[in-house]
């Protein structure tokens, strides 16, 4: 320390200081106390929540004012919140924590049903967004979350490649309120430094599947994945890198990304899968996800291909799989546990007063069930 510099305030010492800051002026942006006070914003935002929860201040868009003050862009004779009473044990309101994800209909229910059963045994609250794989929706979801909700961090699986969602990157590693990533992974900055994030280890989950397959005596396994899915990437370098421990033979196998069975080019794209099966020796493959492995097998039956006997099929996601027939054995992630473990990660980084607590980042294993498809 130098002669000119001062310590920091300790928190009840800081707490005034913000306290007095709105008697001079009414109301206060986050982002101006921050830089006032040489805190984050984060701390700022904790130290708000705690004179709210007392009755001392209130909570509004963006900032803080005393009972009467209001700011910019709020509607004036907004209501001030009742105080809520301080617990034993020194617990404040309940955290509200929004969450981003890409869909509502698939994977991601049991996701958020992680998330929620954590969230319960915590006390915490959730509002959730529901995007569709667009980053410029999702940024447009966060800020909601951020600026009107006020939420105190975010769980988030956004749109990470292309110009908008390296720019949506960029904003949730500067964002005001912690970050953890939810089945996606991201780097930022000149170092490339990690963000927080839980996923599944889905490129061991490729591999287990390629393992159980060559256990049964399968020399060419084949992938398919689908253009459009962020877990592509990992399902097929899990693939190819058991391929290479195990010996399979790579030369002509099917390896390929094509279209979703919802699209009019899937059935064509089928059929030239199978094709190349049958013109390689390919008595194997490893299909994601759930519904395109479904169909594949309906072709297969349609084509007098049998399933396992001629063809035998591993699915990614196990979503649906066991309602085929046969059933379909699958690599199951653990997405219940990702959300509880999401969830817990956030809690942590929220309770943490350090400010240069290093980023976590949680890899969670999945399951392969074994059914009738590969028997």
């Amino acid at each position: 320390m130098t002669g000119t510099e001062s310590p920091a305030p300790l928190p009840d010492e800081r707490r005034a200081q913000v306290v007095e800051l709105l008697r001079q002026r009414g109301v206060v942006r986050v982002t101006d106390l921050a830089e006032e006070l040489d805190v984050s914003a984060i701390t700022i935002r904790r130290d708000i929540a705690l004179l709210a929860s007392q009755g001392v201040i209130r909570r509004v868009r963006g900032g803080a004012a005393l009972h009467g003050g209001v700011l910019a862009g709020e509607p004036d004779g907004a209501a001030a919140p009742q105080p809520v009473p301080e617990e034993s044990g020194g617990d404040l309101r309940p955290l509200t924590i929004g969450i981003v994800v890409p869909s509502l209909d698939y994977y991601w229910p049991d996701v958020i049903r992680g998330v929620r059963e954590a969230a319960a045994a915590a006390g915490a609250r959730i509002v959730l967004r529901g995007g569709s794989y667009q980053a410029a929706d999702e940024r447009r979801q966060l800020s909601w979350l951020v600026e009107f909700v006020g939420v105190d961090g975010l769980l988030v699986a956004p749109t990470t490649t292309g110009d908008d969602g390296e720019e949506l990157v960029r904003w949730l590693r500067q964002s005001p309120v912690p970050v953890v990533l939810v089945e996606r992974a991201a780097t930022v900055g000149p170092y490339q430094e990690a963000m927080e994030s839980v996923v599944s280890d889905h490129v061991l989950g490729a591999a287990m599947a390629v393992r159980h397959l060559a256990a049964l005596g399968h020399r060419r396994v084949g992938v398919i994945t689908t253009v459009q899915s962020p877990t592509a990437p990992h399902v097929r370098r899990g693939w190819r890198q058991a391929c290479q421990e195990l010996g399979l033979d790579l030369d002509g196998t099917p390896d390929v990304t094509t279209v979703d069975q919802r699209d009019p080019g899937w059935a064509a794209a089928l059929d030239g899968i199978l094709d190349a099966c049958l013109a390689s020796g390919t008595t194997a493959l490893l299909v994601h996800s759930d519904p395109e492995a479904i169909s594949l097998v309906e072709r297969c039956q349609e084509r007098g291909i049998r399933v396992p006997g001629d063809l035998g099929v591993v699915t990614y996601d196990d979503e649906v799989a066991e309602l085929c027939d046969p059933p379909l054995s699958a690599v199951r992630p653990p997405k219940a546990a990702i959300g509880r473990a999401a969830f817990s990660l956030l809690s942590a980084r929220l309770a943490d007063q350090d400010p240069h607590r290093p980023a976590h980042r949680m890899v969670v294993e999945p399951r392969l069930i074994i059914r009738s498809s590969s028997a």
